[in-house]
């Protein structure tokens, strides 16, 4: 299992979430199917942190996106401009910002590491992004199951992820752990990769949100 295939994955599965909300909302299978899809996102952002050779470029794409996709993320599910609900590229743009100050902060009081997630864990709700507080709890979560990538850590992985949705979301969003035997199947490797795929799986996002929209109709 590498990157190019956890990708596939992650993206069909949140199309098919995405199908099912915009045209058969009384459909509960599609979201059940799509619960697979952030847990991986969430992954892959901790695997491109620790990568990346520029996390500063790396946030800014994520920021772009953000931007880009915030247009036809409101159209598809709110049918014009809305401040309900902001898209996916928000959250894991925050998720990167924890994640390079729980470095640059590592040698320091862990108070201030603390302090600084639950802030952003409040700007996310705050603004409300795409799953949130919990949606920063998974992405440092795989960022601390990183750091110690073995079958124990692998269980505490496994038991913060339940704990979170069982305090914060419950419903479909317990579904979301069936994405962990997936991510543990990871080899390592990249799979096939050039510039035009990796800004595929980028462009794939607001893209088919704008079809979504289009096909919806006014």
């Amino acid at each position: 299992m590498n990157v190019f295939i956890l990708k596939l994955i992650a993206l069909t599965s949140m199309i098919i979430d995405h199908y099912g909300a915009i045209f058969h909302g009384d459909v509960i299978l599609y979201r059940i199917i799509g619960r697979l899809a952030f847990p991986i996102y969430a992954f892959l952002l901790v695997e491109g942190y620790f990568h990346t050779r520029n996390v500063k470029k790396y946030g800014l794409r994520l920021f772009i996106f953000a931007l880009i996709s915030e247009i036809p993320f409101d159209y598809a599910f709110y049918g014009g401009l809305s401040f309900v609900h902001q898209n996916i590229f928000f959250t894991l743009f925050l998720g990167l910002v924890a994640l390079y100050i729980l470095d640059k902060y590592k040698c320091r009081k862990n108070l201030l590491r603390y302090v600084a997630l639950v802030f952003i864990g409040l700007i996310s709700e705050l603004f409300f992004t795409d799953y949130g507080l919990v949606g920063i709890i998974y992405i440092v979560s795989f960022y601390n199951w990183k750091k110690s990538p073995n079958k124990r850590g692998f269980a505490v992985l496994t038991l913060t992820l339940l704990a979170t949705n069982i305090i914060f979301a419950l419903g479909i969003q317990l579904y979301s752990l069936l994405a962990l035997p997936l991510i543990y199947l990871y080899n390592g490797k990249l799979g096939p990769k050039n510039k035009l795929l990796q800004w595929s799986f980028y462009v794939a996002y607001p893209l088919h949100l704008f079809i979504f929209y289009i096909l919806k109709g006014p």
